[in-house]
């Protein structure tokens, strides 16, 4: 599967995952709103994804998938699905404890993760029993993950991409069985979560086995642990984890500072952070999953002028994904955080506080998508301690520029704080990979960068007179004010749309022959 389709194939399932879970959230605006008990579920559904990164798709993914990448190239099927079932069951035994520990200590961590819920005892206790429901959900989304780079390092990416689908409907279902059953809407919806894990791990087992993947445990865990691909996992995955766990650091400093602020900073800044995910999860990741196992394959077959030219296309991608949907939601951040959220217990002022929040985060996204798209070039030769020393001064950026600005600016100075941190780690990265000369951008490559960019103020520049024209006709001259505020959007969308794309071709940003030609897998593999 070449580089282009691996993209499409994955960034679009993942695009309707994130629609359905536009889609959960909304449903979450209404019924929970942005109080006290939605700040005590989403700290309840941030903390086993705090942890996801070290335990799923951080450090071990990132180190086991190269690794069975380049067994399958060597040819030997039989050898890399027994590393496969080792791995994973080395992981579910360590995660295992780990979620067995955090159980017990529970209120402890919720006093350190939110202490801002210190001064309400009810708050506090409310957040704790919904942890402990949720946390189990850590296991079962690690052990998806490492089914999800199997079927990667088998060129499947559809199921994996569509697996945080049941998540979305899990929770959205879990409104009717488990809410009218459960002491509060909040610890009905946490069943949901930990519910799902289940479900996700029996729909990839089903695409697995359609392959003749069969990832059988192996309980000699002694023997497992002197294994030497094991071990060389561990030596890898061991910085990877650090780095996770750096990167986990500042997620946790961002969550204490949130709850500083006051009550509902917290959700805020969640529908703000799940408003980013939907270009973030639809490109960054797509680009990340579908580079990873390419690349391992190019170097371990030292193919290096294919390996350029993956990452090459992978920046190019994610430039010209990232750059128009950062443009668009620094001028669109109220009127869509209006459409999606505001009803029920989410008011205008929610409304407000959270699109400021939007303009924060989207000016980083394209440096977010750019560093998806480096860091494999890493990870695909075993380098896994360099991303390390990245995280760790990304941590302190994000840390001292998070302390200053949230004084004055509240949880829209902690979202700034992101931002910064996004491009300190970018230019650490094109730094880093230049000075080992594994790869640099090509003046070809910048040059269509900056052409991308002027696209995409020509498509603001269109989306801003498509809203005044709108109003103009269909409100003024028409009469038509009993039209939906969704349909005024949609048309200012479809309007800047075509223009990015018009803009585009004219400047050749965009050969639309060509990306079809590879999505129709009729070009060269890379």
């Amino acid at each position: 599967m070449n580089l282009f389709k691996a993209i499409a194939t994955f960034g679009g399932f993942t695009l309707l995952s994130r629609i359905s879970g536009f889609v959960r959230d909304i449903i979450l605006a209404g019924f929970l709103g942005a109080g006290a008990m939605a700040d005590a579920f989403f700290v309840a559904f941030k903390l086993p994804n705090l942890f996801r990164s070290l335990f799923a798709e951080g450090a071990f993914t990132t180190a086991f998938v190269p690794m069975l990448s380049q067994k399958l190239c060597a040819g030997s099927r039989k050898k890399a699905l027994l590393f496969a079932s080792a791995a994973i069951t080395v992981l579910a035994f360590f995660v295992g404890i780990f979620v067995v520990l955090m159980e017990l200590a529970m209120p402890y961590v919720v006093q350190v993760l939110a202490p801002g819920f210190a001064d309400d005892a009810e708050k506090m206790s409310l957040a704790a029993s919904l942890c402990r429901i949720t946390f189990p959900f850590l296991l079962f989304i690690s052990v998806v993950s490492f089914q999800s780079g199997i079927l990667n390092s088998f060129n499947k990416f559809a199921a994996p991409a569509a697996a945080p689908i049941i998540l979305n409907l899990m929770i959205i279902i879990s409104l009717f069985l488990f809410v009218p059953f459960a002491p509060s809407t909040a610890h009905g919806l946490a069943w949901g979560i930990t519910f799902a894990g289940v479900a996700e791990i029996l729909w990839l087992r089903h695409f697995l086995l359609k392959q003749k993947i069969y990832l059988r445990p192996q309980l000699n865990l002694l023997k497992l642990l002197k294994d030497d691909d094991i071990r060389t996992l561990f030596k890898r995955v061991a910085p990877g984890v650090l780095g996770a766990g750096i990167y986990q650091i500042n997620m946790v400093v961002d969550t204490i500072l949130v709850s500083l602020v006051g009550t509902g900073a917290i959700s805020w800044l969640y529908y703000a952070n799940r408003l980013q995910q939907l270009p973030l999860g639809v490109v960054g990741a797509a680009i990340s999953v579908a580079v990873l196992p390419i690349l391992s394959r190019h170097i371990k077959s030292q193919e290096i002028e294919q390996a350029q030219v993956v990452q090459n296309k992978a920046v190019e991608y994610g430039a010209i994904l990232s750059i128009p949907c950062a443009f668009a939601l620094i001028i669109l951040a109220e009127p869509i955080i209006n459409i999606l959220f505001q009803h029920g217990k989410f008011g205008f002022s929610q409304t407000v506080m959270t699109a400021k929040a939007v303009v924060a985060y989207a000016v980083g996204l394209p440096a977010y998508v750019m560093v998806k798209a480096l860091a494999p070039n890493f990870f695909a030769r075993g380098d896994t301690k360099t991303p390390v020393k990245y995280s760790a001064v990304v941590l302190l950026t994000n840390l001292v520029f998070a302390v200053v600005l949230m004084s004055p600016f509240g949880h829209v100075g902690i979202a700034c704080a992101t931002t910064i941190a996004a491009f300190v780690s970018l230019f650490m990265y094109l730094r880093g990979l230049k000075k080992r000369a594994y790869w640099q951008p090509s003046a070809h490559l910048l040059g269509k960068i900056i052409r991308i960019i002027i696209c995409s103020g020509v498509m603001n520049v269109v989306i801003m007179l498509s809203l005044k024209l709108y109003d103009f006709y269909f409100d003024n001259w028409l009469r038509l004010t009993i039209l939906p505020k969704s349909v005024l959007l949609a048309f200012a969308c479809i309007m800047g749309g075509a223009a990015f794309v018009v803009s585009a071709a004219l400047l050749r940003v965009l050969n639309l022959r060509e990306l079809a030609a590879s999505l129709l897998n009729r070009k060269q593999k890379i």
